[in-house]
This record gives C-alpha cells, structure tokens and sequence, in this order.
C-alpha cells in the first residue's frame, strides 16, 4: 500500500540539522540527475529580481525566494515536518513522527509529490524551498511533465500490484499515474459535502482536512497490524468510513487504467 500526498505551501523551517544528500532520498539512483537539472533551474530563475512573479509566488512568499539559492547548504528536516498546512495537521504528522511504529509507516508506506525533488519519502529530510509543480521552469519545461518519466518506473515499483490511495491535489496528479499495463490500483480520495436536500458539492478545505485524516488513520492502522500493506481496496473504504465526519465512503468503478474513485460524503451546508 502506497500514500500519495502533495507537498504544502507551509512550511517549518529547520534550524539545524543535516544538509542535503540527495544521495539519500527516495530513487536516488534514478533521480538524483534530474534533481540536479532542477536545482540548478531553480537558482537561475531565483537569482533574478522578477523570480517571486516567475514562481507564481504570492505577496507571503515572495520574501522566500532567496531559500532556493542556498539549498546545499541549509538544514534540512523529514518531510513530513517540513511541510504544514490543513492536510499535515489533520494527519497528525508531528505525532506520526514522533511515534517509532508509525515512522516507520512514514517512510515506507508515505509519498509526498515535489515539484522540485520529483518525489519524496515522508522520512527524507530537505531542506526549505519554494516550488510548486505547476510552475514551468527554463530547461525542464513544466514540471509535472518534466518528472513523469522519471517517476514512472520508481512508483510503479514501490506500488507494484497495491494499492495506492491518492490525497494529492490537481497539479501534483499530472506527474504520475499508473500505465494501464499494471496492475496496481488507485484510488483517487475525493471529498464532498452533501446538504439536507440530497445535492452535493466539493470544498476545497474540506478536502485536504479529510484526506488529512485518512492519511493519519491509514498510517496509524499500518503501524497497529489492523490494516495490512497488503489489504485490498474495501479495507480502505472501511478505514474511511470509519472517520469523525465522515457519512459514508462511495467506491467507484475501475476505468482501463485500474484507477478507482473513492469518496467521502460529508453532512452539512459547505461553508
């Protein structure tokens, strides 16, 4: 079983720790070039005075900038205390951390998408950086497609023939999906919000909160035996049913790629 989470916009700085290794993180042998590429890319369009409108970087951001030009040098932190945001609190990631089991399950059930790493174990430590996948940079072009080829071969085989339960968002899905050929499964969690006269809707804060807590509860089930890596996909359907809000968790149909749609039905007017 696999967790896809995208990256967030908040971040928690380290002040210490160990600088980076790209040796060090996830697919590292078939990934450490194109992650160079991108570096350096990125510190071209950082260096430059126009680099926060290039980034797309919006007005609390745009100070940041001058964190891509030192990124061999400053301290990095596991992912998954790097990045804040609604879906990482709701997750509970500082416990998850803090917890030896459910580290574990961090750093080998949990993927965190990067514009600018390609992808990430939850454990990896980086350093702070400003990139969204969206962005198109001078040299790889746009990311999502720049990193597709490269990640297809190292996800495809960390899911293998399981199931991969999909929290990213829009701009991260792009950058890799399942080939029709294989036979892993992925469930794309969407959330919506149905009112008392039966209609529905998708919110966006809702979304990355409730995917939040799918990925805490699926991570704290890995690390207590209740849930096997090997499970198939109804036994994630009955970990999402069973979370605080949730009214229930609709299964759909696989298309030709083996790609199933999981969503998650919240009570209440969208606020």
């Amino acid at each position: 079983m696999l967790i896809l989470l995208p990256p967030s916009e908040g971040k928690t700085s380290p002040v210490s720790g160990p600088t980076l290794d790209l040796a060090s993180l996830l697919g590292a042998e078939a990934l450490s070039d194109p992650r160079r590429e991108v570096m350096s890319a990125l510190a071209r369009v950082s260096a430059r005075n126009d680099a926060s409108s290039l980034l797309g970087l919006g007005p609390r951001s745009a100070g940041d900038v001058a964190l891509n030009l030192v990124l061999e040098q400053a301290a990095c932190a596991p992912a998954h205390a790097l990045f804040t945001g609604v879906l990482y609190d709701a997750a509970g990631m500082a416990l998850l951390g803090a917890d030896p089991a459910t580290r574990r399950v961090l750093g080998g059930h949990v993927v965190i998408m990067s514009g600018l790493w390609g992808a990430l174990r939850a454990t990896d430590p980086v350093p702070d950086h400003r990139l969204s996948m969206a962005t198109s940079l001078e040299g790889p072009g746009r990311l999502a497609s720049f990193w597709r080829p490269w990640l297809t071969p190292v996800l495809e085989g960390l899911a293998g023939d399981g199931i991969v339960v999909d929290c990213r968002s829009g701009a991260y899905s792009p950058a890799w999906q399942p080939t029709p050929a294989r036979t892993a499964t992925l469930l794309r969690v969407s959330v919506v919000v149905e009112r008392a006269d039966g209609s529905r809707s998708a919110v966006s804060h809702h979304a990355k909160h409730t995917r939040g807590l799918l990925t805490g509860a699926l991570v704290r089930a890995l690390a207590a035996g209740t849930l096997s890596p090997d499970d198939d996909v109804e036994a994630v359907v009955r970990v999402a049913g069973g979370l605080e809000a949730v009214r229930g968790a609709e299964l759909g149909l696989a298309d030709r790629a083996g790609r199933r749609d999981l969503v998650l039905v919240l009570a209440g007017a969208a606020r």
